[in-house]
């Protein structure tokens, strides 16, 4: 059976490179529609089979099995709104969301199914859980920096992956991840602390690696991609496995363990 996506954020970087993977996996998948959140110049910019990019989401999503999110959280808030009246599986990769926003999607699934994810390539999701499991062994004489690199036109710092792995170091430590993270911070290191790191510049896909550094050694856990192409595939592999589920709220790391 080939799936019908419908992408929102389709001329961002991952929508376009989501765009390329459908249009490579015909037998697979086929574009049912695409909105945007960018210039009104985008705005009918062809996208194949008759589709023009479009700003109305219920026309975008019209024929579409799963919806996929790479959007803004503004367009994300407008999408969910969108969907209570026709629900359907939605996959929310957008980034820099609010607790508020968060809330708000977890509280949707109970509508529809809900996958929410701020990394969707499987070599992270993989890394999120030897970060908790490292983190469960090692007690606060080890501190934990999550150091992350990005282009420089991306737009939330610390990426949305750097907090998931640092909410994964803090669910391995039993911790408070609000309580425990440390932004900014300079001066003497607070025990148990977990810190941030960004680096923005020319055209890093992104990087991610998180350090335990403890008295005499250190052990490091890391993760680089060098080609957007792997979150696309991830995207498209939890679309189809999302497909027929029901109403509730997934990770990537159900898509990969369950």
């Amino acid at each position: 059976m080939v799936l019908n996506i419908s992408m929102i954020g389709c001329t961002g970087k991952m929508g376009k490179a989501i765009l390329s993977e459908i249009s490579a996996r015909p037998d697979f998948y086929k574009l049912a529609g695409g909105a945007t959140h960018g210039t009104s110049e985008e705005l009918g910019t062809k996208l194949g089979d008759g589709l023009e990019v479009t700003s109305d989401l219920a026309a975008a999503t019209r024929e579409a099995n799963v919806v996929i999110d790479f959007s803004r959280p503004d367009m994300t808030m407008q999408l969910m709104e969108m969907l209570k009246a026709n629900p359907k599986p939605v996959i929310i990769g957008t980034t820099g969301l609010s607790t508020i926003e968060q809330a708000t999607i977890e509280k949707m699934a109970k509508k529809m199914p809900v996958l929410l994810s701020s990394n969707t390539s499987l070599g992270v999701n993989l890394l999120l859980g030897l970060v908790k499991q490292v983190a469960s062994k090692l007690g606060e004489e080890f501190d934990i920096e999550i150091i992350e690199a990005h282009h420089k036109d991306k737009v939330d710092a610390p990426s949305g992956t750097a907090i998931s792995l640092g909410k994964a170091a803090a669910e391995g430590r039993g911790v408070t991840f609000e309580t425990a993270a440390l932004y900014n911070h300079t001066g003497k290191r607070t025990p148990g602390g977990i810190g941030f790191a960004s680096i923005r510049g020319g055209d890093i896909v992104g990087e991610h690696n998180v350090i335990f550094a403890g008295r005499g050694e250190r052990l490091e856990l890391g993760h680089i991609a060098t080609d957007r192409a792997i979150f696309a595939r991830g995207a498209l592999k939890a679309a189809a496995w999302l497909a027929d589920k029901k109403s509730g709220f997934y990770t990537m790391q159900d898509v990969l363990f369950y």
